[in-house]
């Protein structure tokens, strides 16, 4: 399949398909350090963060088969393995064994800020190029975060 079959500029859709790798690069390295703080969370948030960081895996994870999803509707491969996710990502693995609870949640508000300058920056190249279906994943991605960090910023008193 290529993006003409869905009434798509090949020439337009390929910037769109490099920064949706882009995306799904740093969601997995974000999915990823989410469940190292919700197995290695310790302390008297622990049930609050434990559930915290299980919503916010579970979201990251529904997240990452669209965006690999709609890479394959735009006729093109999604990134799949570990060296292009972390060759690729902005988000950087960190050691969650041992961390403070609200250096877990820093960590994670920093990711998140990072996937929303992403995604805004999605929404710009997805509008030039005509690409209402993936313009509207992003932003329903975008949403969710915004809500989510604002969310974060309280619990760490960061608002």
């Amino acid at each position: 399949m290529n993006a003409k079959e869905i009434s798509l500029e090949e020439s337009k859709v390929k910037p769109v398909v490099d920064h949706l790798n882009d995306l799904l690069a740093n969601y997995h390295i974000h999915y990823q350090k989410l469940r190292g703080c919700h197995w290695n969370i310790k302390g008297q948030n622990f049930f609050t963060l434990h559930l915290k960081f299980e919503e916010l895996y579970t979201a990251a994870l529904v997240t990452i088969d669209e965006l690999a999803e709609r890479i394959l509707t735009l006729g093109k491969p999604p990134y799949s393995t570990f060296k292009d996710y972390i060759e690729t990502s902005e988000i950087k693995e960190i050691q969650t064994i041992g961390l403070k609870d609200t250096k877990m949640v820093k960590a994670i508000i920093d990711d998140i800020a990072a996937l929303i300058a992403k995604e805004r920056e999605i929404l710009d190249i997805t509008a030039e190029a005509g690409d209402d279906g993936t313009n509207d994943m992003v932003n329903r991605f975008m949403q969710f975060n915004e809500k989510n960090t604002w969310m974060l910023r309280s619990f760490v008193n960061e608002d």
